[in-house]
């Protein structure tokens, strides 16, 4: 990594693309093809931090691969040509078979201009509500509960009162890996205030728990039983704001009655344990309560939601420095989709789609023609639809469904089905690209003007720091252009995202005399150089009150009463698992993003976890007859993926837990999505990610292979997953039957018909070792085995374009140390490095280690490794 000299004078300061955090970054063309990166001190998110996927972003812009031009059925097309069959089909379907027959499937990850215009032309011009988000597969559970408690989709703090806090819990949240820089916050004000403490609620022990003075290893699914608890002992104790309850808040009767019903036995925590975290909370008057996927992600999501803002309510700890629930958001600009309406039981600026004089405001607005009555169909549902051919031509932006939604193959076959499909993205090789009609070019990421929203409510801009490539168009400009194509020229006659920001911001004011709570008013008068140069701005941002940084502190709420709600939740019966059967966890990793269309770019990002695993507990892989490093056959009645195995007791026996990032162009059988049982929150509609039930057996190939290559491979094995690094690519691999020649097998891996080969085969071992050549260069290197390969994946990776003399020894000389796995993705630190440096440097601290190595000094989501290779290798050496 390089030491970077940006500053907002010599670069462009934009907005990062990943998690909801909405880091503030400083990007500058390096001269190479790629970006010069730096987090930017002066933005209130990030301070200058950035993570390790933030500070990679420079690897993941070069146009390899990139959708250039219009693809009309897999062949090149004008523009002209592709937006006026778009338009027609669209235009046709709707008159043969109504508005709803047709559905756009959008994207955190759209700015907010991109979002608004989309929405514009679906519910105002076409008259369906058939738009949603894959928003609906992260927050929609937290949009129900703040809707039902609050009458809005309001998040109440702001990131400071993670740091003002005497008492931050984190429920369902994995904040090192998943929000970075939040942990980093949280974790430098910890170190500051050693007072302070933290408390992870999580049946896995995370990174997250490093920093943890209490773990709360719940049992799955049983966050209502926790919490309805905890609001039974606010009452018991006497901690119950009165006055606050007594003016501000409806429902607390109710909600304590049922509350004090709940068996807590459900949670599987020890009375001491569960004390202790009660006691904590209850008798903490600053305490924070933040909560993401492992809330959201489940058929109970939203009252686990109004379960936690219950407790806020009851005690007044709302919307005062250091103190509220605080959902953080998975992506760039979930929030911003929620302000303008993404959902399909939305309208723009937090108006209600069954709301008729909210439905009349827009409407009249927009000068609509049509406006739905009733909400469209979200996400799950809207693929149904799609299957069973009510929807017959469906438009998917900036998101890769066949991968990321749950029932991942009956999706993929629904869209492979459907009359007329659309995509716009960067790539044409994505799983759901390679099924459309028609796939359009669409900008990305350093590329594109606009807006996000991060979840702290900052709006922020992203700036174009790059020319789009080809004929690459922004996705405001393709939906605009869409939409005067199907006779609405008027209403979609902009020229840039200025316009479209500033018409957004005038509707936010109307919203706000109609009692909501998003209002952007004050910015609509901005000048489009005013708009570029917008600096971070949290809303409110009203043309008629004073701005305010945290809300429901003076006790006024957005119901029609004016009063919060408190409600009355249970918690649903827990789902046993059934025999020789597991409940499935699902998450993010480290340091890759959603389906790794950008991450995957990056090669020092495919170090720490370079393929899709299984994490399982010893008890469970002894039992199945399952060893480290081997691969599971891990399937359901909806799909089936081959993992790689990682035995570790982070997490209860009878679960486990897979990522989900990778697709049919990374790895053979690794989507996740295929495991994830269409079932949904009947509220919120977001569908259960956390408790799919699955079989696990072992794969059991013949044999097992490690490949490096100069150049991408295609491998034709059982199983394989690839993945770039600095040299070129690396393939795991697989094979139930074992070729009948080693070496014309690796002619045809790495299609090198004509290269010098040599080998090392040894039959009575059933072990071989190949190295390519071309012109004395090293092209490739094969490595196979009748178990999990050993060799020194990084030294090897290292040879590829050098003579590689050694590439068959499989492992470094004593003069060319081997860095090992790696560790700190930043800094690109291995693990045999680091080891080396705690015994030879006498190191007794992850500071120290930073000190010596850099690694952990940047956006530190590897320090509890570090924090793990320390304890490890001082007690070994203690014990030597």
């Amino acid at each position: 990594m390089k030491d970077l000299d940006l500053t907002p004078a010599n670069a462009t300061c934009t907005t990062c693309p990943y998690c909801g955090t909405g880091c503030g970054v400083l990007a500058a063309p390096d001269g190479a093809g790629g970006l010069a990166i730096k987090g930017d001190p002066a933005h209130p998110a990030n301070l200058g931090r950035l993570c390790s996927k933030g500070s990679a972003l420079g690897e993941t812009v070069d146009t390899d691969g990139r959708l250039l031009t219009p693809q009309i059925a897999n062949r090149s097309a004008s523009w002209d040509e592709a937006l006026d069959l778009v338009a027609t089909r669209f235009s046709d379907t709707i008159a043969m078979h109504g508005p709803d027959s047709v559905a756009f499937y959008v994207s955190g990850q759209l700015l907010t201009e991109d979002y608004y215009v989309a929405n514009k032309l679906m519910k105002g011009f076409i008259g369906s509500a058939n738009i949603d988000t894959n928003s609906r597969l992260c927050m929609a559970s937290t949009v129900a509960g703040h809707k039902r408690a609050f009458g809005t989709d309001t998040v109440p703090g702001t990131y400071e009162d993670l740091e003002l806090a005497d008492l931050v819990v984190l429920v369902g949240s994995n904040l090192a890996w998943c929000h970075p820089v939040l942990y980093q916050r949280i974790a430098a004000a910890k170190k500051t205030r050693p007072n302070m403490r933290i408390v992870v609620i999580d049946p896995r022990r995370t990174a997250t728990t490093d920093i943890a003075d209490l773990h709360l290893a719940i049992a799955p699914g049983t966050d209502v039983a926790l919490f309805n608890r905890l609001l039974a002992e606010i009452h018991q104790q006497g901690a119950v704001d009165a006055d606050f309850v007594s003016n501000h808040v409806s429902g607390l009767r109710e909600a304590l009655d049922t509350a004090s019903s709940t068996d807590t036995a459900e949670t599987g925590l020890p009375d001491d344990q569960l004390m202790h975290f009660l006691n904590l909370w209850v008798r903490t008057e600053k305490v924070v309560t933040v909560f993401s996927q492992g809330v959201n992600q489940s058929a109970q999501g939203s009252d686990k939601v109004n379960a936690i803002l219950n407790c806020h309510l009851a005690t007044g700890r709302i919307g005062q420095p250091g103190m509220g629930p605080f959902s953080v958001t998975g992506q760039p600009n979930a929030m911003g989709g929620r302000e303008v309406g993404g959902l399909a039981n939305m309208l723009a600026c937090h108006l209600d789609i069954e709301n008729p004089d909210h439905r009349a405001l827009v409407g009249g607005f927009w000068s609509a023609p049509a406006m739905p009555e009733r909400p469209g169909l979200k996400a799950v549902d809207m693929f149904r639809a799609v299957a069973d051919g009510r929807i017959k031509a469906l438009w998917i932006m900036c998101t890769n469904p066949a991968v990321s939604m749950p029932d991942a193959d009956a999706v993929r076959d629904a869209i492979a089905g459907c009359d007329f499909a659309v995509v716009s993205d960067l790539t044409g090789t994505t799983d759901t690209a390679r099924l459309a009609d028609v796939v359009l070019p669409a900008t990305g990421w350093g590329e594109k003007d606009g807006t996000v929203t991060n979840s702290d409510r900052t709006i922020s801009r992203q700036r174009s720091v790059l020319p789009a490539p080809g004929q690459a168009r922004h996705d405001w400009d393709i939906i605009t252009e869409i939409g005067r194509r199907m006779g609405w020229q008027a209403a979609f006659d902009y020229s840039c995202p200025a316009e479209i920001f500033r018409e957004y911001a005038a509707l936010s004011g109307l919203a706000a005399a109609q009692g909501k709570d998003f209002d952007i008013s004050g910015l609509a008068d901005l000048s489009n150089t005013e708009y570029d140069a917008l600096r971070p701005i949290r809303w409110p941002v009203s043309a008629r009150n004073k701005p305010a940084d945290r809300l429901f502190g003076d006790g006024r709420f957005f119901t029609a009463s004016g009063r919060a709600n408190m409600l009355a939740v249970e918690q649903a019966p827990s789902v046993r698992t059934p025999p020789h059967r597991f409940r499935l966890n699902t998450g993010r990793i480290r340091d890759q993003w959603h389906t790794m269309t950008r991450t995957a770019r990056a090669p020092r990002l495919n170090q720490h976890y370079g393929e899709p695993f299984l994490e399982i507990h010893p008890e469970d892989a002894l039992a199945l007859g399952l060893k480290p490093a081997e691969l599971a056959r891990v399937s359901n009645q909806h799909g089936h993926a081959v993992l790689r195995v990682l035995i570790t007791d982070r997490l209860r026996p009878g679960t486990v837990f897979a990522p989900i990032h990778w697709t049919s162009e990374t790895a053979s059988a690794g989507r996740i999505g295929t495991l994830v049982p269409p079932r949904t929150d009947p509220v919120s509609g977001q569908p259960d990610s956390k408790s799919a039930m699955v079989s696990i057996a072992p794969y059991a190939p013949e044999w097992y292979g490690f490949a490096v290559s100069s150049t991408p491979l295609a491998p034709k094995t059982d199983y394989w997953a690839n993945a770039r690094h600095s040299s070129g690519w690396r393939s795991e691999l697989a094979g139930l039957q074992t070729p009948d020649n080693w070496e014309d097998f690796a002619r045809a891996l790495f299609d090198a018909p004509g290269a010098q080969v040599s080998s090392v085969i040894d039959p009575a071992k059933s072990t071989t070792r190949i190295a390519l050549h071309d012109n004395g260069a090293l092209i490739g290197a094969l490595y196979t085995a009748p178990e999990p390969v050993a060799v020194a994946r990084a030294h090897i990776s290292a040879l590829l374009g050098t003579p590689g003399a050694a590439a068959l020894a499989g492992r470094p000389g004593q003069d060319q140390p081997d860095p090992g796995a790696t560790v700190c993705a930043c800094f690109n630190v291995g693990v045999n490095t680091i080891i080396a440096a705690i015994t030879q440097q006498n190191l007794l601290s992850v500071d120290e280690i930073g000190t010596a190595l850099q690694a952990g000094s940047n956006c530190g989501s590897c320090r509890p490794e570090l924090a793990a290779l320390l304890n490890a290798t001082l007690g070994q050496a203690a014990a030597e």
